[in-house]
């Protein structure tokens, strides 16, 4: 059984900064493509950035330039860094990974960001 955890969200001034985490537990020899997605309130869920086993990167051109996506091989956990939130941050944040040894993807619970004053 795969667990994926996030952790790190709250509420935050803006112009603030906060890190996510996003474990990756379970019956599972190695991680490929690990994502963090978001979703407002009466939106859409949207990709905010990626990163795979082999280190290439993508950012939505909401996340670049105050975001930063990184990742742990070693312990199957990836990292979001962000700075200079916005309100328009606010929304519950997603970690979805790919598992080569099923071929699944599956996704964490979320964490909540909050960006207001």
């Amino acid at each position: 059984q795969v667990q994926v955890v996030e952790s790190g969200g709250g509420l935050v001034q803006p112009g603030g900064s906060l890190r996510l985490s996003c474990t990756v537990s379970g019956n599972i020899f190695d991680v490929n493509a690990m994502a963090w997605h978001r979703q407002a309130p009466g939106k859409q869920r949207e990709l905010v950035a990626l990163i795979t086993s082999a280190g290439y990167i993508h950012y939505e051109v909401s996340a670049k330039g105050r975001f930063t996506i990184s990742r742990d091989n070693s312990n199957n956990t990836a990292y979001l860094q962000m700075n200079r939130l916005e309100p328009e941050d606010t929304a519950v944040y997603y970690c979805k990974v790919g598992v080569p040894m099923d071929g699944q993807h599956y996704w964490g619970q979320g964490t909540q960001v909050t960006v207001s004053s």
